[in-house]
């Protein structure tokens, strides 16, 4: 059991490396002009077809090699590779999407990442919902409005666009939001799970050492930051508004429902430590210990 979790990580990264390698065209490209006319060539007719022959060629490879199950993995990895690498391709063009090129690298690194330190720290929990992409409906929609927002700004005030400062603002946000999520489930090893556990494994311990020192939650702390950084980086005032309030509301909910497991798997121990570490997020205390 533990080998074959292991093998879909290591699938994982080869599917990856193999999305990514859609890098190579513009690279190729390149030889023959300037960085300057990537993103031209790549979105005219020629362009597309160059990138529709790759993904065609890749997929019918890991159709080849992987069947089942670990198709199902290498797919949704070469994905995310290959959208990783087309947000490469964006950020290093002549072209004023390139704040949207930061935020395809970002939205596809945070997702597959998830999946890659699953099969790290806990191959038993891994599964094809270890990529997070299908999170929740709300989650879905959440993305696609922040695409539609900056899509009709772009077009109706483009100015609002290029507000580097401020993409620059959201790119730290987000560097740092998601090193802190990951170092938080590194940090929890096999303690970590995306689903909130309500019995208490033989090996799950308390956690209070590394960045839990400093947060009782650094893994939601990180989320936090991360989802609204991508929408400072893309300068969507409404969706920086609207993705605040609701994962503020989601984590709150969130806490509350995990600290009631934790009081009741670890007891005196766990309240201890809810005194002296808060939860990192504004305005969220956790669970009150009197309803517990």
């Amino acid at each position: 059991m533990a080998g074959k979790l292991v093998l879909e990580g290591k699938i994982s990264i080869i599917s990856f490396l193999l999305g990514l390698g859609v890098v190579i065209i513009p690279l190729i490209r390149t030889f023959a002009g300037h960085l300057d006319w990537v993103f031209d060539y790549l979105t005219g007719v020629r362009g597309k077809i160059a990138i529709a022959v790759y993904i065609a060629v890749i997929n019918g490879f890991l159709l080849i090699i992987y069947k089942g199950p670990l198709y199902k993995v290498a797919v949704r990895a070469c994905f995310l590779g290959f959208t990783f690498g087309c947000g490469l391709i964006i950020s290093f063009s002549q072209t004023t999407w390139t704040h949207f090129g930061w935020y395809m690298c970002s939205l596809s690194f945070f997702h597959y990442s998830e999946y890659l330190v699953t099969a790290i720290i806990n191959p038993r929990s891994l599964s094809l919902d270890s990529f997070l992409l299908n999170h929740s409906v709300e989650y879905t929609v959440a993305a696609v409005s922040s695409w539609v927002e900056f899509t009709i700004e772009k077009l109706t005030v483009p100015e609002l666009k290029q507000l580097s400062w401020l993409s620059l603002v959201g790119l730290v946000m987000v560097l740092c939001g998601d090193f802190l999520r990951k170092s938080a489930m590194l940090t929890a090893g096999s303690n970590f799970n995306h689903i909130v556990q309500n019995e208490k494994a033989q090996s799950h311990v308390l956690v209070t050492d590394g960045v839990y020192a400093f947060f009782r939650h650094p893994s939601y702390v990180g989320w936090f930051y991360w989802s609204i950084g991508t929408q400072v980086m893309l300068c969507n005032p409404v969706c920086i508004a609207g993705y605040t309030m609701a994962s503020w509301r989601f984590f709150r909910e969130r806490i509350e429902e995990e600290e009631l497991s934790l009081i009741h798997f670890f007891a005196e121990d766990y309240l201890e430590y809810k005194k002296k570490v808060g939860t990192g997020l504004p305005f969220i205390s956790g669970i009150r210990i009197n309803s517990s």
